[in-house]
């Protein structure tokens, strides 16, 4: 019985080390991750400022010091965070409006023609889990914006998710006027309806058409009926036997 008590003080103590080792490996990673970016001056205090104004509507951030910065926002606070960017923080310049469809295509390649595959006989890639980056969000279809400080040197990138379902988001018309054609080119080719928007009518569709031509679901029939050109004329790689053959023959 001694013995085994022994045997179960000595387990029993290689394991609170065990797990004290780990704690610590744990804080030294999250200390690692929270200084692993560089302090970037300009655009710190901008996202701080912008994180007071609007508070917890702010879903994540991204920073490239010294380049840019990305700012995720809920949808329900998508026109409040336009009017913070532009009237307090002075992001008066606006870029551009645009969406973005994340559901991988289910036509897949299968609309691709043949002469697209330079590997012959190579095997099928597997479909790899998509993962999103600066552009990312939770949902397929995500609404971003590019406005910019002209005076101060810096731009910024909102973006906001919106539902799979009947996506929507309030307009941007009343804050940023340029934003009209833009919203009207998002809903006429991604479907997402944007509350508010003075006039939502189509810029490049009959006004008859049905559908949204640039979600991925959206089915090319004229590509279906005939293959994509793809690339038409394939230059032979330098040394190839082809090649050779030309450099002599001249």
């Amino acid at each position: 019985v001694a013995a085994r008590e022994a045997t179960l003080k000595n387990e029993l103590g290689q394991t609170s080390a065990d797990l004290a080792s780990t704690q610590k490996n744990l804080q030294t990673t999250t200390e690692e991750v929270v200084v692993a970016r560089e302090p970037d001056p300009l655009r710190d205090p901008i996202l701080e400022e912008l994180a007071s104004l609007v508070g917890d509507a702010i879903v994540e951030t991204h920073v490239l010091p010294g380049k840019d910065m990305w700012v995720r926002v809920r949808p329900d606070a998508w026109a409040e965070v336009a009017h913070s960017v532009r009237f307090t923080l002075g992001a008066r310049y606006f870029g551009f409006l645009s969406a973005i469809d994340w559901m991988p295509s289910p036509f897949g390649r299968s609309m691709d023609s043949e002469v697209d595959n330079l590997i012959k006989g190579a095997a099928e890639k597997k479909t790899e889990t998509m993962s999103t980056g600066y552009a990312g969000g939770d949902t397929r279809f995500q609404v971003f914006a590019r406005v910019a400080n002209i005076k101060d040197h810096w731009g910024i990138t909102l973006k906001a998710d919106v539902g799979d379902e009947n996506p929507s988001i309030e307009t941007w018309t009343k804050v940023y006027a340029g934003a009209d054609w833009h919203e009207r080119e998002a809903w006429e080719m991604f479907g997402i309806d944007f509350v508010g928007h003075p006039a939502l009518r189509k810029i490049y569709l009959p006004a008859d058409f049905e559908g949204t031509p640039l979600r991925k679901d959206f089915p090319l029939l004229a590509r279906m009926v005939k293959p994509w050109p793809g690339i038409v004329d394939v230059e032979p790689m330098p040394g190839s036997g082809d090649d050779e053959e030309g450099e002599d023959a001249s």
